[in-house]
C-alpha cells in the first residue's frame, strides 16, 4: 500500500510538471532610452534586456525591443498580441519615458516629439489602456510592470504651448485600475517619479522585480511585497513601488517550490511557468551578454548578480572594452561593411530571400563557431542557434534579431576565421572516405595516381582499422567475382 502511495505521489508531480510545462506564457519587454528630441536615458535598454533574459528562464515566449520608434512599437505590439490569445499568462514591461494627459497614461517611443496635447493624442505616442486591451484582453492572467514614472521632458512644452486651453499634464503616471485577472505594477505612486538609477545598470523598481518574481515557489503577490520592501530600502523611502491587483488565483512564474496544499485550501488555482533554477537563470542571462561590446549589458549581469560566478569575467571584458581593445577588433571586422547592415533588422521574409539551403546553414554555423560563437553545425536554424545569431549581431552591432539578412550574411561570409573551425557535437555523420596508402604527413607520398586527402580522417583504433580492412577486403572480393562472371 505504502508503495502505491508512493507511486501515485510521484505520478502527481510528474503530471503537475507536464501540466507547468504546457501553459503558455508570452511577455511583452521594451526599453526606450536613445531618445531623439529630449535627453536620453542610459538604463530602460539594459533594464529590458535584464527582464527578457529572466522571463524567457521561467518558460516566456518574449518579444522584446529596444529604442523603438513609434513603428516599430506597433510592429512588437501586434505580434505580441497574435501571440497572447488565450494565453494562460501575459506579461507587459515597459522602462522608458511615459506621460499622463487628462488621466490617461501614455507610453514614448523614442522618435516622439511632443509640442502639444494634439501630438500625444493623435499619433506620436501609445495609449496604454487601449494597448493592454487589445494585446492581452484574452490572456488568463495580466501582469503589467510599468517603469515609465521618470521625470517626463514633454510636459513642460505640452503646457507651455497650449496657452488657450487647460492641459492636465500630469507629472509622473496617472492611477490605472486592473481588471479581473490583472495585475499592474508601477516603479512609484501616482503623479510621482521613480529614480532611473546608476547609468548602465538597472533602475531600482526593474532590479528589484528581476530579483524576486521569478523566485521559485513564490506567489506574484508575495513577490511585488518584496519588491515594494526593496526599493523602499534601497532609495532610503524616497520611492515606493504602487499597484492594483485584481488576480482571482495565486500566480506563480516559477513554482519549483510551490506548495499547492496551500493553493487548494485557500479555493485558487495556481497558474504556473516551469521554470530553472538560480543558477541556470544566471548562466542563461551570462550567455545573453558575454559577447557583448556595450559594458551597460554587462554591467546589468554585475547589477543582478553583483557576487555572480562570472563576475570577473565580466569586469575583465568591460575593462577590455573601456581599454578600447575589442572596440579595435570590432572596428576591424566592420571595416567595409555596408552601413545599412546596422540598421536593417532580419525577419524570416528577408532571411528566407538569402535562399540558404542546408550546406549553407551549415556553412554559416561552421563560421560562427570559428568565430567563437560555438553552436552546432546541423544545417537547421533551431532556437540554440538563432540565440547564438543574437549573440553574433549583437557584438558586431547588427539589430539582433536572430534572423539574417543577405546584407549580414554577407558581412559574416567576409569576416576572417581565426582557425578552421573543428566539428561541434551533434554535427551530422558524414561518410568517411579510407585513408589512401602512404602518409604524405610523413613525407611518404601515396602511389602512383591514388588520391590525395588533405586532411584524411584518423582511425579510432586498431580495431575499427582492422575491420575496415577486412570489410574493405571481402567486398573488393565480392565485386571482383561478379565482374570475373
Amino acid at each position: 500500500m505504502r508503495i502505491l502511495t508512493i507511486t501515485l505521489s510521484l505520478l502527481c508531480v510528474v503530471l503537475t510538471a507536464e501540466a507547468a510545462k504546457a501553459d503558455r506564457r508570452v511577455a511583452f519587454v521594451v526599453g526606450n532610452g536613445a531618445y531623439k528630441t529630449v535627453t536620453q536615458l542610459p538604463n530602460p535598454p539594459v533594464d529590458a534586456k535584464a527582464m527578457a533574459a529572466t522571463l524567457r528562464n521561467v518558460g516566456f515566449d518574449v518579444v522584446e525591443g529596444t529604442n523603438l520608434t513609434r513603428d516599430k512599437m506597433t510592429e512588437k505590439l501586434l505580434d505580441f498580441g497574435r501571440k497572447a490569445q488565450g494565453a494562460d499568462i501575459a506579461v507587459f514591461y515597459y522602462a522608458g519615458h511615459g506621460i499622463a494627459i487628462a488621466g490617461t497614461n501614455y507610453l514614448l517611443p523614442v522618435d516622439a516629439d511632443l509640442k502639444s496635447e494634439m501630438d500625444v493624442k493623435l499619433g506620436s505616442a501609445i495609449n496604454i489602456d487601449v494597448t493592454l486591451d487589445q494585446t492581452m484582453g484574452d490572456a488568463k492572467v495580466k501582469l503589467v510592470f510599468l517603469d515609465a514614472c521618470r521625470d517626463n521632458p514633454f510636459a513642460a512644452k505640452i503646457k507651455s504651448n497650449s496657452p488657450t486651453r487647460s492641459v492636465s499634464v500630469q507629472t509622473g503616471l496617472a492611477e490605472m485600475k486592473s481588471g479581473e485577472g490583472t495585475l499592474i505594477a508601477f516603479a512609484t505612486g501616482p503623479g510621482q517619479t521613480a529614480l532611473d538609477g546608476d547609468a548602465g545598470a538597472n533602475s531600482p523598481f526593474t532590479r528589484a522585480l528581476i530579483s524576486h518574481i521569478a523566485q521559485p515557489g513564490v506567489e506574484i503577490q508575495q513577490a511585488m511585497t518584496s519588491v515594494r520592501a526593496q526599493v523602499n530600502e534601497e532609495t532610503s523611502k524616497g520611492q515606493l513601488p504602487w499597484g492594483h491587483t485584481n488576480l482571482i488565483g495565486a500566480v506563480y512564474l516559477n513554482p519549483a517550490a510551490a506548495p499547492p496544499a496551500t493553493a487548494a485550501t485557500a479555493g485558487t488555482t495556481p497558474v504556473a511557468a516551469a521554470g530553472q533554477s538560480a543558477g541556470e537563470a544566471e548562466l542563461e542571462f551570462w550567455r545573453s551578454v558575454k559577447d557583448s561590446n556595450k559594458p551597460e549589458e554587462l554591467n546589468a549581469y554585475l547589477s543582478t548578480y553583483p557576487n555572480g560566478q562570472f563576475k570577473s569575467l565580466a569586469m575583465a571584458r568591460i575593462a577590455s572594452i573601456e581599454s578600447g581593445a575589442i572596440n579595435t577588433a570590432t572596428r576591424n571586422v566592420a571595416k567595409g561593411v555596408d552601413p545599412a547592415t546596422f540598421t536593417e533588422e532580419g525577419t524570416q521574409v528577408s532571411e528566407d530571400q538569402i535562399g540558404l539551403d542546408k550546406t549553407k546553414r551549415r556553412d554559416v554555423q561552421r563560421r560562427l563557431t570559428g568565430l567563437g560563437f560555438d553552436t552546432k553545425m546541423t544545417g537547421a536554424f533551431d532556437d540554440e542557434t538563432r540565440g547564438v545569431l543574437k549573440r553574433w549581431q549583437a557584438a558586431r552591432g547588427y539589430p539582433s534579431s536572430g534572423f539574417l539578412t543577405k546584407l549580414q550574411h554577407k558581412a559574416l561570409l567576409a569576416e576572417p576565421q581565426p582557425a578552421p573551425a573543428t566539428a561541434a557535437v551533434g554535427d551530422e555523420a558524414r561518410p568517411r572516405r579510407a585513408k589512401p596508402a602512404g602518409n604524405v604527413a610523413a613525407g611518404n607520398p601515396p602511389p602512383q595516381g591514388a588520391p590525395v586527402y588533405r586532411n584524411p580522417p584518423p582511425q579510432d583504433n586498431a580495431g575499427n582499422a582492422a575491420g575496415a580492412a577486412f570489410i574493405g577486403g571481402m567486398m573488393g572480393g565480392v565485386l571482383g567475382g561478379a565482374l570475373r562472371r
